[in-house]
């Protein structure tokens, strides 16, 4: 089975239970939807989200999302900044950063930089005979490559929410589901706090809140269609 996952935050204790929930069926795939990290300020163990994905390295694929290019520029800036530059240095927006820094060394600082620098900002994939895009933020044509902001920041027409990519099934995070109900489709389950389908049931929304103590962790299975929050 393939499971999308959206946005996770920092979140460590709702992707471990998403995993428990899941099972480990070795011909599984996890396919998470980029922002790993950042955010949560009421449970944020950013090392535990890496360990959690490096235990699960070998059936997971992981798409850039904005806060996961942030960090990773800002390690990459900092240890290779002189010890004066670094004084000056504006903090990190978000914990995630001084909480790494705290239990790892440089070298896994920056071998942590350069994994999320590398992380690819679109996934095609075919399941059951369809084909499907996946992005953090918005999907695009594969033969028409857009600028990083438009995978990163929806930096894109809201037309995509209604018509997505022709001859493709789009999964896409980054915003809030409870925005989506201003472009038509439906709420897969309680309005405005589960995952968002448009009516051509070609994009699908996957940001519930996780990072946010109200919010909630979601994930899709494409084959049956099952979903699962970890509140």
């Amino acid at each position: 089975m393939v499971y999308v996952v959206a946005d996770i935050h920092n979140d460590a204790v709702r992707f471990k239970e998403l995993i428990k929930r899941i099972g480990q069926e070795k011909d599984d795939r996890l396919i998470l939807l980029g922002d790993l990290f950042d955010r949560c300020n009421y449970n944020p163990i950013p090392l535990e989200v890496y360990f959690t994905f490096l235990e699960n390295i070998g059936r997971c694929t992981v798409i850039a999302g904005n806060h996961d290019r942030w960090l990773g520029e800002y390690i990459k800036r900092y240890y290779t900044a002189s010890d004066a530059v670094r004084q000056r240095m504006t903090p990190y927006h978000y914990n995630s950063f001084d909480l790494l820094k705290r239990r790892l060394t440089q070298a896994d600082m920056l071998a942590l930089a350069d994994w999320l620098l590398m992380l690819p900002l679109q996934q095609t994939m075919e399941i059951d005979g369809k084909d499907y895009l996946f992005a953090h933020a918005m999907t695009s044509d594969p033969y028409d490559v857009k600028a990083d902001d438009y995978y990163l920041m929806a930096e894109g027409p809201d037309s995509f929410y209604t018509d997505g990519i022709e001859g493709y099934i789009s999964f896409c995070g980054h915003s809030d589901t409870g925005y989506f109900s201003r472009y038509g489709g439906r709420y897969l389950d309680e309005t405005k706090t589960s995952i968002w389908v448009n009516d051509k049931e070609n994009v699908y929304m996957m940001d519930c809140g996780c990072g946010y103590s109200a919010g909630r962790l979601a994930c899709y299975c494409i084959e049956t269609g099952e979903r699962i929050y970890i509140s």
